[in-house]
């Protein structure tokens, strides 16, 4: 047994035999940190050896095995949120909780620990917090079961050993960066205390069937941190999005092994904690104001249909290059609709600062709202309005044509619920309630008045 000096990236886990200022695997600067390595065997000696050593597996028939979805649910009182997570949280299952600081994370599972605490046993498990910090959050949000517990730990070998008791029917482990694994002797947050906590847990939830949440830390540019084999250990990969000072906060699974990644939970912060918005289509034309420049997009956040305000404002630019801003729609997406704009119909745009903004915080990245996009701009260059019975969808294609949206119907049926009389769209969708135009220069020269 010997050990030698290596050098492992704290993003991404690419291992090197010496220090270097860039990770040639994921491009990040100053991420490598030295980390002590015990070499038993070469690694022919290695595979020789195992050979060996390996016991033959236990198997079953396939046929006798009871399926994930027929075991109980932990139900946690969110509806959309158990949409989110396939019907509930899952016993057994480990989930992987990131979103930025201050968005609401503790604040969610509190909420969450506090309804399950109702019928099951919960503890929650802080390495970032004390005792009387969480106890003030769970009195403010109404936390007060017999059955909620509260622990405070770094240790990743004890939690995996609470678990593994199966004691309790939930566990909540806030954060996953702050956990290490006693037998490793680099800091908390690093890449193998991550991995190798990250282990323990899973292999304590599994064995014991115990329902986990872990909570994790973000990068600056929003991605999770740590090692991506993080993301692929555990069942469920839940993003909560949004703006942490006002307006919607949506979780949405990237991952989910027992459900479907399409659907999304939405949530506003009130005093009371994060409140559940029943229709946020409603919630975000309450304040609608039918100017030049504002249209109604029928989007789709996964498979739930949003109505949403496009506000556009078009001003002289003062100096010889226009600026193009804009709040909640990819800017170059917005380039290239301006492009589009200028050489198929007769509006120009060269010489005006344009800004966009989607009201109530929503981040599109749904093609199908490009139409509305271009029919905002349009209205706000040329000062002409758009009538307040009208929603629109539709992707718009280079040659100005108006091409097809994924799930019409669903888009359709809300735009008839909030009492809109029609929609404007493309030709492809067969219902009366949808006026299709030939392109983009028709559908201007139509509607707008």
């Amino acid at each position: 047994m010997k050990t030698r000096i290596q050098f492992s990236c704290q993003q991404c886990g690419a291992m090197y035999s010496k220090w270097v200022g860039q990770c040639s695997n994921c491009g990040e600067w100053n991420s490598l940190v030295e980390q002590p390595v015990e070499i038993a065997y070469s690694s022919k000696s290695a595979v020789d050896k195992a050979r060996y050593t390996g016991k033959k597996l236990d198997f079953v028939k396939l046929k006798t095995v009871v399926p994930s979805d027929e075991k109980a649910r932990l139900v946690t009182g969110f509806k959309d949120f158990d949409t989110v997570m396939g019907g509930g949280i899952l016993v057994g299952s480990v989930s992987l909780l990131a979103g930025q600081p201050g968005i609401g994370k503790s604040t969610l599972l509190m909420q969450i620990c506090a309804r399950v605490a109702k019928d099951h046993d919960v503890l929650y498990i802080s390495g970032e917090e004390s005792a009387g910090q969480v106890k003030l959050r769970a009195e403010r949000l109404g936390a007060d079961s017999d059955r909620l517990n509260f622990a405070n730990s770094t240790s990743s070998n004890d939690i995996a050993m609470t678990i593994e008791s199966g004691e309790f029917d939930l566990v909540i482990v806030d954060s996953i960066q702050t956990l290490a694994v006693n037998e490793i002797a680099s800091a908390p947050g690093t890449v193998s205390q991550v991995t190798n906590s990250g282990n323990l847990i899973i292999r304590a939830a599994k064995t014991s069937d115990t329902a986990v949440v872990i909570v994790g830390h973000v990068t600056k540019e929003g991605t999770l941190a740590g090692p991506k084999v993080l993301e692929h250990l555990v069942d469920v990969v839940l993003n909560f999005e949004g703006d942490r000072y006002g307006g919607f906060k949506m979780v949405r699974a990237v991952k989910n092994r027992f459900g479907s990644t399409n659907e999304v939970a939405i949530f506003e912060m009130a005093n009371e904690g994060l409140l559940e918005v029943e229709n946020p289509s409603a919630a975000l034309l309450a304040e609608r104001s039918n100017t030049d420049g504002s249209v109604i997009l029928a989007t789709l956040n996964g498979n739930r249909p949003i109505l949403v305000e496009i506000q556009a404002l078009a001003t002289k630019s003062n100096f010889g290059y226009p600026k193009r801003t804009a709040s909640g729609f990819d800017l170059n997406r917005l380039n290239l609709l301006i492009a589009v704009l200028e050489r198929r119909t007769k509006l120009k745009l060269s010489d005006k600062d344009i800004f966009l903004n989607v009201v109530g915080g929503m981040k599109l990245s749904d093609t199908a709202a490009d139409l509305a996009v271009c029919m905002a701009l349009a209205s706000a260059v040329a000062g002409r309005k758009l009538g307040e019975e009208y929603v629109v969808f539709g992707e718009v294609g280079l040659g100005g044509e108006i091409r097809s949206a994924f799930r019409p119907d669903q888009r359709i049926a809300e735009a008839k619920k909030l009492g809109f009389s029609n929609a404007i769209g493309p030709r492809t969708v067969k219902d009366k309630f949808v006026l299709s135009a030939n392109d983009l220069r028709d559908a201007l020269i139509r509607f707008m008045k």
